[in-house]
């Protein structure tokens, strides 16, 4: 058994993922809300597909509020059209309601 700050985490043998690793590092640091934004971030592209995910930025995501770069006006236009079905996608992806509006610049 290896000792970390007091938490103990326990070795079954098997190899680990490196997201089981993360997972764990998250869990034992108290970054939950850290390990679920990242998540956000991380489906991006694969809740909108390759041509808007080739198209836009993920800047940040603050206090449920996802920034959102766009390369040009008529994309980040019919991205706010879209807006809606988005950020319900990446909430079921993430498996919780955390992305609450999407601010498309």
């Amino acid at each position: 058994m290896y000792k970390h700050r007091g938490n103990s985490v326990k070795t079954t043998g098997e190899p680990k993922t490196i997201r089981d690793i993360v997972d764990e590092l998250y869990r034992l640091y108290g970054m939950k809300g850290v390990q679920d934004e990242h998540r956000a971030l991380e489906t991006w592209d694969i809740v909108v597909g390759d041509t808007i995910a080739k198209m836009t930025e993920i800047e940040r995501i603050v206090n449920g509020i996802l920034y959102v770069k766009v390369q040009n006006p008529s994309w980040r236009n019919e991205l706010r059209f879209r807006k809606a079905h988005i950020s319900k996608r990446l909430n079921e992806a993430i498996g919780k309601n955390m992305v609450k509006d999407i601010v498309f610049k």
